[in-house]
């Protein structure tokens, strides 16, 4: 029966607190942090430790892994066997471990993330390495603390001679806390405990001349001198990893990019996977092959390119889109007097130097401890050589061992381990005992016990030790930095056109909005078109996917559509609506104007200008960089005039600087030539300026640019058919605000239906559109200069019932 006063009534909160509280605190100190003076976690030591017991050291044959495990698992670290495996392999990895310090023979797993073989077939023994973190192990110099089931003791921290936290780095989660220190170089971390050593009072300036940052085993260039300092100062910072590469020459023009360095911890064989992965969804221009050449003469990786690609914006696209560089988080957390402590630089060079000190003070006083015993007992030996008879006949005349060693006591004075060391002597080594000998020996003792009370008693002495140790342990084992540092951190600019393949395109945009990409071969083997009947095109041009259009629509609206981003479509199909793709289109919506531009825009293009015109006379200048795209410019239309009610944007004009007047053709045929300086640069939101008043119920429906250095004539043609040319330069120019009305169509009821500038002396292919969906071709002979500035004719045959209401140039492509 249980007893009352046994059963405790606890909330569950009050519980689960106390039993999570007491598993963080084991984690953290005894699973997934290391320790700040030897750098290890508690499974690291316990591995090195074991091995060193059982004689599986650098020095002896390689035994196989599993007896390594076992007597881990067994002796000192109740976990799981693959977790002891997995850390012994991870110490044996030497791209993961800057001075791995166990020796594997057999399949350890590879960079490209491969198993290593099961622990029965491998074959591992301590390197030459980790002897120096458990030198001087027998001499007392760390607490010993019996394991998990009380039957032998182990070590709570290895006497390490060497600063392990920072040269082989470490990395682990426990509970609240979470670890990322980079791998060092030794020679260097060594001159800054050697400077330290001597200036307690150093900075971290002064100590970063000594440790540059972080070098990892598997080299690479590390960007961010900011981050690195951050981190030696708070514990916490960020720098680049990026790897090394190079651009060489190939036969025909062509191009590789070599890969011969990656950034810590970075899957080869993923990287690889993935740059292919660019190559075959052509997600960057250029990529023909990638190929791993990784041999034993070191890592390799190529990519080659084609003759047209750009190697260097290739590589710029593989930084940003791959773990071709990556960002590295700096969180030097360790565990200090049984506490997490995120550590500075200093604090961490300081803690090993502390630590060291008691070190050499234990092994000190052991070594002291060990003379003095020996000096006690070759004085007694010296002392008996000089009445050697005397003690051989007491001996012979005491009744037993015991008895011997009192009467050595009691008659001569021995003290008690002098007395049991004469006893124990063997026969023969009485009679040839070499007092010379015990003498030397006595000086060295004297000599070795005045040294080592020095060192106890000055600490000058004791940093000389040290400083000693720390010298020879440099000139074993250092060797040449791998990873280069940079001090800025390089921002990666990815140029579009890179991420494009560059292709022929044939481009579509139709009044109603549709419009197509479709190649030249599909373009040249079909006549159809895909149009509606109601339908005709605005823009039809041969061009490539490096292109962007501009479409601007009748309600001033502008969409933007980078060529590439079109899909590619056969030439008999309809292709996308605007509407598709883009939210904001109105139901009477409709594209009056495409201009075409570079993608990206360069520089020169931000600058240009382009001239809009609304049919109610409203007109502006506007520059491209006003105007250009935001990020949401593949959902929403972006409005860049202001169109009154009852009014329609009717042109819009890339200015290209050459231009010096525009001339505006209204629909009851009124003509007006401006000065190009006369219209004012204005910003999106804004309606323009109105230059002149136009006639009641009249509007524009043209604007035309021209340059007084050229010959050019201006053709109108009605709605019913006829047409008359113009010649610019008899036009007077118009004043701000003042009617001039050049010519008026006299016709009943005939209105023009379009006006298109021409190049003089030649003969221009134009097409008529009617609002019935009918296309005219016909030729407009402006080298016949009898026919300019005479009568309207007619010249362009209209069904009954039908109106022109568009004419432009012949837009077929060659």
């Amino acid at each position: 029966m249980v007893e009352k006063n046994r059963i405790q009534e606890l909330s569950l909160e009050d519980v689960m607190g106390e039993r999570f509280g007491r598993y963080s605190k084991y984690i953290i100190q005894e699973r997934a942090l290391p320790d700040i003076r030897d750098g290890l976690k508690p499974v690291q030591r316990r591995i090195l430790f074991a091995m060193k017991e059982d004689g599986n050291t650098f020095d002896h044959p390689y035994r196989k892994s599993a007896k390594a495990v076992g007597n881990v698992m067994g002796n000192y670290h109740p976990h799981g066997d693959s977790s002891i495996y997995e850390a012994l392999v991870r110490m044996s990895q030497n791209w993961k471990m800057r001075e791995p310090l166990i020796d594997m023979n057999g399949n350890n797993g590879s960079i490209d993330n491969d198993p290593p073989a099961a622990m029965r077939y491998t074959e591992a023994r301590l390197s030459p390495f980790s002897q120096e973190l458990l030198a001087d192990l027998d001499q007392k110099t760390v607490d010993m603390v019996l394991n998990f089931d009380d039957t032998r003791y182990e070590p709570t921290v290895l006497p390490s001679r060497i600063p392990n936290l920072l040269i082989n780095g470490a990395s682990g989660i426990s509970a609240g806390y979470a670890t990322e220190i980079p791998p060092h170089n030794l020679g260097e971390v060594i001159d800054g405990l050697v400077f330290l050593l001597a200036h307690p009072q150093a900075d971290l300036d002064q100590l970063m001349k000594f440790v540059k940052g972080p070098d990892f085993p598997t080299g690479a260039i590390v960007q961010g001198i900011k981050g690195i300092r951050e981190a030696y100062q708070t514990g916490r910072g960020r720098i680049y990893i990026r790897a090394k590469t190079e651009i060489e020459d190939l036969k025909a023009g062509k191009k590789q990019i070599k890969i011969t360095e990656l950034p810590y911890e970075v899957n080869k064989a993923a990287l690889v996977s993935r740059i292919d992965e660019i190559r075959v969804n052509h997600e960057v221009n250029g990529i023909t092959e990638v190929r791993d050449d990784t041999s034993r003469e070191g890592l390799l990786v190529v990519i080659e390119l084609s003759k047209d690609a750009d190697p260097q914006g290739v590589l710029d696209f593989l930084f940003k889109k791959t773990s071709l560089q990556q960002a590295y988080n700096f969180n030097m957390t360790a565990i200090e007097n049984q506490r997490p402590v995120s550590a500075s630089l200093k604090q961490m060079l300081s803690a090993f130097i502390r630590f060291r000190q008691e070190v050499i003070t234990r092994r000190t006083n052991f070594e002291l401890e060990k003379a003095l015993s020996r000096q006690e007992i070759v004085d007694g030996l010296i002392k008996m050589i000089s009445i050697l008879d005397q003690v051989i006949i007491t001996i012979r005349s005491s009744k037993n061992r015991r008895n011997a060693k009192d009467n050595l006591i009691k008659k001569f004075d021995f003290t008690d381990h002098q007395a049991e060391a004469i006893v124990t002597l063997q026969l023969y080594r009485l009679t040839n005992t070499d007092v010379a000998a015990l003498q030397k020996e006595a000086k060295e003792l004297a000599d070795k016990i005045a040294y080592y009370r020095l060192i106890l008693s000055d600490q000058k002495e004791l940093n000389k030790v040290l400083k000693k140790e720390l010298l020879t342990i440099k000139k074993l084992y250092t060797n040449p930095r791998r990873s280069k540092i940079e001090d800025e951190i390089s921002q990666i600019k990815i140029d579009k056109t890179v991420v494009i393949a560059k292709e022929e395109a044939i481009i579509q945009v139709t009044k109603k909005g549709y419009l197509k990409r479709a190649s030249y071969r599909s373009y040249k083997a079909s006549e159809d078109n895909g149009l509606s009947k109601d339908d005709y095109p605005v823009f039809l041009t041969k061009t490539n996917t490096l292109k962007q259009l501009f479409i601007f629509t009748n309600k001033g609206h502008l969409i933007y559509k980078p060529i590439h981003q079109i899909a590619e479509s056969r030439w008999k199909d309809l292709g996308e609506h605007l509407s598709q793709t883009t939210s904001g289109l109105l139901e009477d919506e409709y594209v009056v104007s495409v201009i075409i531009y570079d993608y990206p825009l360069s520089n020169e293009q931000k600058k240009e200008s382009i001239l809009l015109t609304s049919s109610d006379s409203f007109i502006k200048q506007i520059s491209v960089e006003n105007i250009l795209p935001t990020k949401y410019y593949k959902k929403r239309v972006n409005t860049v005039i202001s169109v009154k009610e009852n009014a329609d944007l009717v042109s819009a004009v890339k200015l290209s600087g050459s231009e010096k007047e525009i001339i505006m053709v209204s629909q009851r045929g009124s003509i007006y030539k401006l000065a190009l300086s006369e219209i004012p640069a204005m910003g999106a939101k804004s309606s323009g300026s109105k230059p002149i008043r136009l006639l009641s119920k009249d509007r524009i429906i043209d604007i035309e640019i021209t340059d007084p250095n050229k010959s050019q004539v201006l053709m109108l043609l009605t709605e019913r058919g006829h047409y008359k040319l113009i010649d610019p330069l008899e036009l007077p120019i118009s004043t701000r605000g003042l009617l001039k009305r050049t010519e008026t169509v006299f016709m009943s009821g005939d209105i023009i239906g379009g006006a298109q500038l021409l190049a003089q002396h030649t003969k221009n292919e134009l097409k008529a559109f009617t609002n019935t969906s009918k296309t005219i071709s016909f030729v407009s002979d402006a080298s016949n200069i009898s026919e300019i500035n005479g009568p309207f004719k007619p010249k362009v045959k209209v069904e009954k019932n039908s109106i022109i209401v568009g004419v432009r140039k012949n837009q077929e492509v060659n």
